[in-house]
């Protein structure tokens, strides 16, 4: 009796511990899922760059032929596959099925699928090492049987469709259709600190086209009003990670109002952004307009490799070297100068050398018309993919240049510095830890309002023992036509601005996190 009233007090006790890291409710209507926070480890990042080196072959079809896969829309598939989740540090707990079978997630709003691991999953080994969905305990389990498969960027899943019960917080939505993963290779998910994903994008890039997570709340009258809000805790100094609160905006999350844009978009929650400045001076970018995603699901803050180069050249970040790009600005430097001072169409200029093809409309990789050869039974002339992204991005810097008045000579030096900068191939660029209060600011344009990121909230530290590195925040990423080019606003910038997701309005909304 003793032994058996000591385990019920421990387990009493653990409850209450972690009821309030689970979820709360409140009079206001609002229901809030706490979120747990991780630190990013050497060891996580190490396991993660092994998955990219093995699915390079795949990102690099994906971003370069636009497959389509099993997405509900072929032009998302690439961003998707894309993703990195080793990075993620931001979880929530969900349960599924009658009595609800706990699972940690990550609620990303750039997918739309909620999967968890199944009790069907044989042969992978990070089955082993996380909860399992097991049908046969749950009462409201339905069975579905429709197979699925998502690509991500450091690993994939696939299986099966069942339905069944999900509890979010307090909420139960009923009869939810999700995925039960019974594949999933790769170290990303063994060392995963989550046990699967909770989308919470649109139903147009829905694998399957399920019907999302977050609609069935809607559908079902579960919440008081169709917004979603997330606060990111961003205190290295806090445990509380943060909250995710679905029916609405708690105010206690940010301060001042919000700059809300319209969903440009469905299927991500996709809106126009503006400038990208540096210290407050514009960087000519994004001043005719970007396409920008706010993607909880992504750590860091990302966009296009020639913007993001010259962004960690000016904070200093380094990468390595690109042979391609300095063999470009050695050999064709002062050609791409004069045409574009001759009023070439800058798109046309690396086909006009014979680094690129050109399909009429615009320039295009050898990577793309291979694909296209093949298909007519033609073949490809072999030109390297990688000196036709390379002199296109010279083109782009050396434009920006021109603007700014520069001779021959510094535009030709200044590229060559861009060219050191160019991030890894993990797409990080180290920082100098002891040298952030010389850093500059970043800003970014949204509604006619600037949003701004200092040094210490755009470098992230990484643990690495007893001593910390750290990495720029900024990371390449280049979506293809028709979806991109895309900025990929993450934790970085979601940690800093509360950001709010309004299903009703088709609308997100941006303010100062408290």
């Amino acid at each position: 009796m003793g032994t058996g009233l000591k385990s019920l007090s421990a387990t009493l006790f653990l409850f209450l511990l972690l009821l309030p890291l689970v979820f709360s409710a409140s009079n206001d209507g609002l229901f809030r899922i706490g979120l747990k926070k991780r630190k990013l480890e050497q060891n996580n990042r190490v396991a993660s760059q092994i998955d990219t080196k093995e699915g390079e072959a795949l990102r690099t079809t994906l971003r370069k032929y636009r497959l389509g896969g099993n997405l509900g829309d072929p032009e998302d598939t690439d961003i998707i596959a894309l993703k990195n989740y080793m990075d993620a540090q931001y979880f929530g707990e969900i349960g599924i099925g009658s009595p609800p079978q706990k699972f940690t997630v990550i609620f990303d709003t750039g997918s739309s699928n909620l999967w968890v691991p199944s009790s069907k999953c044989y042969f992978s080994v990070a089955c082993y090492f996380h909860s399992k969905y097991k049908a046969r305990s749950s009462s409201t389990y339905k069975k579905n049987g429709k197979s699925a498969a998502i690509q991500y960027g450091t690993g994939a899943i696939s299986g099966f469709f069942s339905e069944d019960n999900v509890k979010v917080g307090e909420l139960v939505v009923k009869d939810q259709e999700f995925i039960e993963a019974t594949k999933e290779p790769g170290i990303t998910f063994l060392v995963a600190k989550f046990d699967g994903i909770l989308g919470l994008g649109f139903q147009e890039i829905s694998v399957g086209n399920a019907v999302p997570v977050w609609y069935n709340m809607v559908n079902q009258g579960l919440v008081k009003e169709p917004v979603f809000s997330f606060w990111f805790n961003r205190n290295a100094d806090e445990e509380e990670g943060g909250e995710l609160v679905f029916g609405g905006v708690d105010p206690n999350h940010y301060k001042g109002e919000h700059t809300y844009v319209p969903v440009t978009q469905k299927g991500y929650w996709q809106f126009d952004m503006g400038d990208v400045l540096i210290d407050g001076k514009s960087t000519g970018f994004c001043a005719g307009g970007c396409a920008a995603i706010a993607d909880s699901g992504t750590s860091l803050l990302a966009g296009p490799t020639t913007i993001i180069t010259e962004l960690n050249h000016a904070i200093g970040a380094s990468g390595i070297v690109s042979e391609e790009c300095k063999a470009i600005v050695a050999q064709y430097g002062e050609t791409i100068i004069n045409s574009i001072l001759a009023k070439d169409q800058p798109e046309k200029i690396c086909s006009q050398i014979g680094l690129c093809t050109f399909d009429g409309t615009r320039g295009v990789s050898m990577g793309i018309k291979s694909v296209v050869d093949e298909n007519v039974g033609k073949a490809s002339s072999g030109v390297s993919d990688a000196m036709c992204s390379a002199c296109e991005m010279t083109v782009v810097w050396m434009q920006n240049q021109l603007r700014q008045n520069q001779t021959q000579q510094q535009i030709l030096n200044y590229v060559n510095q861009l060219c050191e900068r160019l991030p890894s191939p993990m797409g990080e660029s180290a920082v100098d830890c002891d040298g952030l209060s010389t850093l500059p600011n970043v800003s970014f344009t949204i509604g006619g309002k600037t949003f701004e990121l200092t040094p210490e909230q755009y470098v992230l530290k990484v643990a690495q023992g007893d001593v910390a590195q750290c990495i720029s925040g900024f990371t390449a990423l280049d979506v293809p036509p028709p979806r991109g080019p895309l900025w990929i606003l993450g934790d970085v910038f979601m940690g800093q601005y509360h950001t709010v997701f309004d299903y009703g309005n088709l609308r997100i909304g941006f303010a100062e996190a408290a």
